[in-house]
């Protein structure tokens, strides 16, 4: 073989490697969507998909994780255990090996129990769960697992936060709570009531009120019962369609009295409320609507130009952002390493410095107790109105005890 032919072969061999590894390397690291996306609460689905693709593609214009792009596909789960369960089969049939979700703590439950069960069948093709907003105690608890993630505070220590806030104003005597009726919001309750009497035992629980989820059209016979028990503050961890209804049959019947949520800041309640809910509806969340930190008005300004919706959810960029931290810090996307690098790992986010706890895999984050205010920037959809932030707790002293004890696999090499 002559010397020409030689080089032109040896060059032809290493354009195809690098084109080979090229093409290895853009590989792209799929996410399945797992909420509801059609029926009562379809808006609470799709704002969170939404913001999962934009800051998919944000990331990715920034070279992706390891120089894999980011995919996100949603499946419409309908908030229901069953057909969520059926949306998860299709994903992993499809290949998915990371899941999200975060709308009804019941779905969440049931697909974790099948992703254990996925994982503990299949070694070399297991799945890896990323929850964003299902905040049901137990997930991080007797339930916790070695493949879930939960990127948000669950019941507890939202419930926490909210009692030292209560605990402190002199002027509440009474609190009347209002819940979905299922786990999620049973947990909440619970939690509220536990910790309130500790913290300031004369404050009286006039009402413990639940309802079926998804499917009360008109508040007013709740509100009439709020109004009735003579309550100082209303308490709810209520959310999707719920919170807007509920906020708005509140502010309808005029009651001036603090609403304190977990999900004020859902899609539409803002206008739904309108001036009503000024001064008048709270906020507990590892987020504000100040947007204070570098760069978050412009992401505010960016995503409502891509998608018609508001940078309402930053817990939602936490997934991804601490997906690529973990990743890079692993150096791949293999989902056992990607774990084993989540677990402990700290992330200074735009509000403040996050870890992801190892013992039980719960997200602890900065948390804001916020009131909503007119003549605000930026204003949420629309309005002049978001949430102002009255006061911080640092991520570590949101920590609550938790009883996980969990089982871990061989770690690879």
């Amino acid at each position: 073989m002559s010397k020409m032919l030689l080089v032109f072969f040896t060059s032809l061999i290493l354009a195809l490697s690098a084109s080979m590894a090229s093409a290895a390397a853009k590989t792209p690291i799929r996410i399945a969507f797992i909420d509801p996306l059609s029926g009562p609460f379809a808006i609470a689905g799709i704002v969170p998909l939404a913001q999962f693709k934009y800051d998919a593609a944000r990331l990715n214009k920034a070279g992706g994780i390891n120089g894999h792009p980011i995919e996100v596909v949603g499946f419409d789960g309908k908030a229901d255990p069953q057909i969520s369960l059926v949306q998860l089969q299709k994903a992993i049939d499809d290949g998915f090996q990371f899941i999200t979700q975060g709308r009804s703590s019941a779905v969440g439950g049931t697909l974790l129990n099948t992703i254990n069960k996925h994982n503990q069948r299949n070694p070399d093709d297991r799945v890896l769960y990323f929850n964003y907003a299902s905040l049901d105690p137990v997930l991080t608890n007797e339930r916790c697992s070695f493949w879930h993630f939960r990127f948000f505070p669950n019941t507890d220590m939202v419930s926490n936060t909210l009692t030292d806030w209560l605990a402190k104003q002199k002027n509440i005597h009474k609190v009347f709570l209002i819940n979905q009726d299922y786990s999620y919001g049973h947990a909440f309750a619970e939690g509220t009531i536990k910790t309130l009497q500790k913290k300031r035992p004369d404050i009286e629980i006039v009402g413990n009120v639940f309802h079926p989820l998804a499917k009360v059209k008109d508040f007013s016979p709740y509100v009439t019962q709020i109004k009735a028990s003579g309550a100082d503050a209303v308490v709810t961890a209520n959310y999707g369609s719920d919170i807007i209804l509920l906020i708005k049959a509140v502010a309808s019947y005029g009651l001036n009295i603090p609403i304190l949520t977990n999900s004020g800041s859902e899609t539409g309640t803002i206008t739904a409320i309108g001036d009503k809910g000024i001064n008048n509806v709270y906020l507990v969340a590892p987020f504000n609507g100040d947007y204070n930190a570098p760069g978050m008005a412009e992401r505010e300004q960016e995503m409502y130009k891509e998608t018609g919706y508001d940078y309402h959810a930053p817990f939602i960029t936490n997934v991804l952002e601490m997906l690529k931290v973990a990743a890079e810090k692993a150096d791949s996307i293999d989902p056992t390493k990607v774990a084993f690098a989540l677990e402990g790992l700290h992330y200074d986010s735009p509000f403040g410095e996050m870890i992801m706890r190892a013992e039980d895999h719960q997200l602890l984050a900065p948390t804001f107790i916020s009131v909503l205010k007119d003549h605000m920037k930026p204003g949420a959809e629309g309005t002049g109105h978001n949430y102002h932030a009255l006061d911080k707790v640092d991520a570590e002293a949101t920590a609550m005890p938790t009883t996980c004890h969990m089982k871990r696999p061989a770690k690879q090499s």
